[in-house]
């Protein structure tokens, strides 16, 4: 299966061979680099991460991946590039993949990753934009496979604020994968309209399904994963912390809802979590809200059905893979990756 060439910008590009291509070959990966075995595949090729906005796990990922494969990796920040500013995406674009092999962009609305990959002739890889973020979605799926084996039938819920680039991987990669997917949260936070009238037939091709709710009971007996996000997001308004909060409270992730789902039921996150009093923001919620936790209890995120650390790791081997697999061509042959 060759993908040379091609960009990741969305799971919707990709097909369910292609998909499990990206996991089989992360698996790979993930074994050598527990072996110790070198993969520098691409001592001669350089790469640029370019991130508008932060992140502790999706640069460390490409940082980490980038390295192991042998590559140069250059990290430009938000003051660190004139993209937007002084110099079109679509000119920053052109400049950029005359130097580098492989674009990595992280930051807001999915047009700018979708021109940067439209004007470069190089791989560009999405880190996250408003709209998606398939990296995330490509590791979590790698840790339910490891957890679970086959995908095929299984149940994923993502409880919360379902309006958000996490919930749409899922429900996509869920789509192509045959898995089911449940959206479950506050009608006024709802997924898109388009983004499920998109994954709807895909899954249904696929032998799974999308539904969309309000009502917790839904997950009752059913649910075999359950993943939730932050309710305040980065950038959000502080004088909506309120209003958030009571909106999303009944459904916080505690053990009553993992028993409700099944006993067998394991919990994801894509972190940070706010589980505890153990960061500035969640001391600031604590004190004008009187909150000792958020979208998850510290029982669960703390319990051994909990996966959330295992997925963190599991960006690192998935977004190898991709890079790898869209970089890779015949002259790049030796015998490190056989």
């Amino acid at each position: 299966m060759n993908l040379a060439g091609r960009d990741f910008l969305r799971i919707l590009d990709f097909s369910e061979d292609e998909l499990r291509h990206m996991l089989a070959t992360a698996r790979k990966f993930k074994k050598f680099k527990k072996d110790g075995r070198d993969h520098r595949i691409f001592p001669n090729k350089n790469i640029v991460i370019v991130f508008e906005k932060t992140s502790t796990r999706t640069r460390c990922s490409f940082e980490v991946a980038g390295y192991d494969l042998g590559m140069g990796v250059t990290y430009l920040d938000p003051t660190g590039s004139q993209m937007g500013h002084k110099e079109s995406i679509a000119d920053t674009a052109r400049v950029l993949s005359r130097l580098y092999d492989g674009i990595e962009y992280r930051g807001f609305d999915q047009s700018i990753v979708d021109t940067l990959a439209e004007h470069s002739d190089v791989p560009v890889w999405n880190g996250l934009t408003n709209e998606w973020h398939p990296t995330q979605a490509l590791a979590d799926f790698m840790t339910l496979e490891e957890h679970f084996g086959d995908l095929k039938g299984l149940t994923l819920a993502f409880v919360g604020d379902t309006h958000n680039n996490v919930a749409n991987s899922l429900m996509a990669m869920s789509a192509k994968m045959g898995v089911n997917f449940i959206a479950c949260g506050p009608s006024s936070l709802r997924p898109s309209d388009g983004v499920v009238a998109e994954c709807l037939p895909i899954a249904e091709k696929n032998g799974g399904s999308v539904v969309v709710t309000d009502n917790i009971a839904e997950l009752d007996g059913k649910v075999d994963a359950i993943y939730t996000d932050v309710w305040l997001s980065m950038g959000e308004d502080k004088n909506k912390w309120g209003e958030r909060i009571d909106l999303l409270k009944p459904y916080q992730v505690n053990m009553e809802m993992m028993n409700r789902a099944k006993p067998t039921t394991v919990f994801l996150h894509c972190l940070p979590a706010f589980h505890d009093l153990n960061t500035s923001t969640a001391k600031d919620v604590n004190e004008k809200f009187g909150l000792t936790e958020m979208e998850v209890t510290n029982e669960v995120f703390e319990s051994e059905r909990s996966l959330v650390f295992d997925q963190a790791e599991n960006r690192m081997h998935t977004i190898k893979s991709v890079m790898f697999l869209t970089l890779y061509k015949k002259e790049d042959r030796n015998e490190k990756h056989n």
